[in-house]
């Protein structure tokens, strides 16, 4: 069976509940996440075996992020101890029209202060088929981003392929770097990316572009200037939405393999439960299709859509939607009926 790497940060999760705002919570709900871990998540979810890779502080909160990884059955034997603090995200949830507001604490977080050559990464990649970070990684610190090279770097040569998200977070980026000074090289060795084309073309610090994504036509050639950008690259992947309001998505999807642009109907999302962690919920239906489906690129597109669409019902980071939820909604049934 094929046996995914994922390498970020885990971390505590402080969530508003029922909605308050921050000034109006005396209570947060303590949970975790991550983006890498959430596809990390999805993946062993799904039936595949995967591998987390990150840097936890060896205390009693970064050891309740160690069995948060088993309590999954995420395979945790890679990860590194070290540093002071786990990193830590506070969320309030928005309704309506009011939308959801996110504040980072991972200044000089474990995970931040992890340092080149500390991961034998030809270790870590034994037996894997598949290696897969995102752009929050090397967004969070200097030496988080070249640990991060180092893992493209020695997953190309090891013939596994690479997955990334570009995940901009323009609340991040603090070190003193932009995306065009650090995503370019680490994207020359991407095989599979998720990511709107506007973010793509910002990140290899390009032109601003803004493509209509309803037009094929005009699409395809922005595809293939990223395929001519990322010499590796195989598919590229774009999750449509719509935001509507905070409690109603639309969800769609664009899949490109160099020849052909695939799409997927749009579907509608409401009310939503928690949006976070969709995205990550999309790109672990995107590699576990590519891994299951023998290249049928429209059923991989539709899988990944769904996977999007169910985790907005699903409390938390993680999408814990089983493979039979997603095949049922595969075939048309959204009726939600109670299964008796």
């Amino acid at each position: 069976m094929q046996k995914v790497v994922t390498f970020g940060e885990i971390m505590l999760r402080f969530s508003t509940e029922h909605h308050l705002r921050f000034s109006q919570a005396k209570f947060f709900e303590a949970t975790y996440g991550g983006s890498e871990f959430n596809v990390a998540v999805s993946l062993v979810n799904y039936g595949v075996p995967t591998v987390f890779v990150t840097r936890i502080p060896n205390n009693d909160i970064g050891h309740c992020a160690l069995k948060e990884m088993r309590k999954f059955n995420v395979e945790s034997t890679k990860i590194q101890f070290g540093g002071d603090r786990l990193g830590v995200y506070y969320l309030e949830q928005g309704v309506s029209s009011r939308g959801s507001n996110v504040v980072y604490d991972r200044a000089n977080s474990s995970m931040a202060t992890i340092q080149k050559g500390s991961i034998n990464w030809e270790e870590v990649f034994q037996g894997a088929t598949w290696f897969h970070w995102s752009g929050v990684t090397p967004a969070i610190s200097d030496s988080a981003a070249q640990v991060c090279l180092e893992a493209v770097i020695a997953a190309h040569e090891l013939g596994v392929t690479v997955s990334s998200d570009l995940n901009f977070r323009s609340k991040l980026w603090q070190y003193g770097k932009f995306p065009k000074d650090v995503m370019p090289e680490l994207l020359q060795y991407t095989n599979v990316m998720l990511g709107d084309l506007e973010t793509a073309f910002f990140m290899l610090g390009k032109e601003k572009i803004k493509p209509k994504y309803q037009d094929k036509k005009a699409l395809a050639p922005l595809y293939q200037t990223l395929f001519e950008l990322c010499p590796n690259l195989t598919i590229a992947a774009t999750t449509l939405r719509n935001s509507i309001s905070a409690s109603y998505q639309q969800i769609g999807g664009i899949l490109y393999d160099g020849n052909q642009i695939f799409t997927s109907d749009i579907k509608d999302v409401r009310p939503v439960v928690d949006r976070v962690g969709s995205g990550d919920a999309f790109m672990g239906g995107l590699i576990y299709g590519l891994l299951e489906y023998n290249k049928d690129l429209q059923r991989t597109l539709d899988f990944a859509v769904a996977a999007c669409c169910l985790k907005h019902t699903i409390s938390g980071d993680y999408n814990l939607a089983t493979l039979q939820e997603i095949e049922k909604m595969l075939q048309g049934d959204i009726s939600g009926k109670v299964s008796r």
